[in-house]
């Protein structure tokens, strides 16, 4: 045997890491990332701040005044906490240490964010997925009687979901939360809330057992790499005992501070790319053979419905237009024949209105 079969977990040999295509020369439609940048002006004052960051100094660990500034700009309950992550990525994996007992399973709709089973099986946990039902919505008994089998330790239901767009209905969510009780955690991920306006947060003094995660990734900071959490005081405890001592560092902690200073800044381009998803909505709707799902994120999933064209042929002629969009055709059997594009400025969304109308043609 190898050095590698020795030592590497065969669960871990045979994943495939991460794969994130290089986007260079291209109108990047497949991360779902803020177009806009900072106003001139304000990027001249944030230089000036970061340049005055001890970068010498390791970060203060309780990140108070950060934690302060998210509970008071974003909507956090009054009395509740948060815990911060390198991203909700990394909180995802907080999760799945913190639950990693022997046994234990982790549940979610399928198709969704792939870190979910990513992090659970890197953890030792068993993934289930229950399938959405065929209009993409949530299959709520499906998710019952898996609850009711499986008593998973953590069930995520993304609000919206990725990669679909969709908002799942909130009283189903809420039967969810009852369901699984006290036996485990339901995980509302809210990284698109910028888009949907709609929230779990207020809801967290209802549900003990309820986390909700959220990403300023998708608000237009996804460089700096910032997710937080919010729960009971009793399970963010717990968390943060598995979270590393430094994982914010201190330039991501002096941008964000900034930035939520002039949070109105953010919300104003999120108001942007809302005006902007209906418009491009309608306008790829309009184009024969495209069906575009509703969409409650800054993304949109498209089906390409023609008997002569694949998605596949329409990704890789987007491709030759220099526009790179992300084919999810392979995720899921839900997801055949589907293109997840983001929504971006007008002048990008006209540049991927033009390149889909070219490559449709027969």
């Amino acid at each position: 045997m190898s050095l590698i079969d020795n030592i590497i977990r065969p669960d871990v040999r045979a994943l495939a890491a991460y794969h994130v295509p290089d986007a260079t020369g291209f109108v990047k439609l497949d991360a779902m990332e803020n177009p806009y940048t900072l106003p001139e002006d304000l990027r001249a004052e944030l230089g000036q701040r970061l340049a005055e960051v001890a970068m010498n100094r390791y970060p203060v660990p309780s990140y108070a005044a950060l934690k302060k500034m998210i509970c008071a700009q974003l909507g956090v309950p009054a009395g509740y906490d948060v815990v911060l992550g390198n991203g909700s990525d990394e909180l995802i994996a907080l999760l799945s240490v913190a639950c990693a007992k022997p046994g234990a399973k982790v549940l979610a709709p399928t198709p969704g964010f792939v870190m979910y089973a990513m992090s659970a099986k890197f953890a030792g946990l068993e993934f289930v997925g229950v399938p959405l039902r065929a209009d993409l919505s949530l299959d709520k008994a499906a998710m019952l009687d898996a609850i009711a089998q499986h008593k998973p330790a953590i069930t995520y239901l993304a609000y919206p979901n990725n990669p679909t767009g969709n908002l799942f209905d909130a009283d189903d969510m809420v039967a969810i939360l009852r369901a699984v009780g006290d036996t485990g955690l339901v995980v509302v991920d809210e990284a698109y809330q910028p888009f949907a306006q709609v929230s779990f947060m207020s809801r967290l003094p209802e549900f003990a057992n309820l986390v909700v995660m959220r990403t300023v990734s998708k608000l237009g900071l996804a460089g700096i790499r910032l997710g937080y959490m919010s729960a009971s005081e009793d399970l963010l405890t717990e968390f943060d005992k598995v979270r590393p001592p430094y994982n914010i560092n201190v330039l991501t902690q002096a941008a964000a501070e900034f930035v939520l200073e002039r949070v109105d800044v953010l919300d104003a381009q999120a108001a942007s790319l809302r005006e902007e998803r209906t418009r491009l909505a309608t306008a790829l709707g309009a184009l024969s053979g495209v069906e575009v799902f509703p969409s409650a994120a800054n993304f949109l999933l498209v089906r390409i419905k023609t008997e002569k064209i694949h998605a596949n042929d329409v990704f890789s002629a987007l491709l030759d237009r220099k526009v790179l969009v992300k084919n999810v055709g392979k995720m899921h059997p839900l997801l055949e024949n589907c293109l997840r594009i983001t929504v971006s400025t007008p002048e990008e969304n006209q540049l991927l209105l033009d390149a889909m109308t070219a490559s449709l043609a027969p």
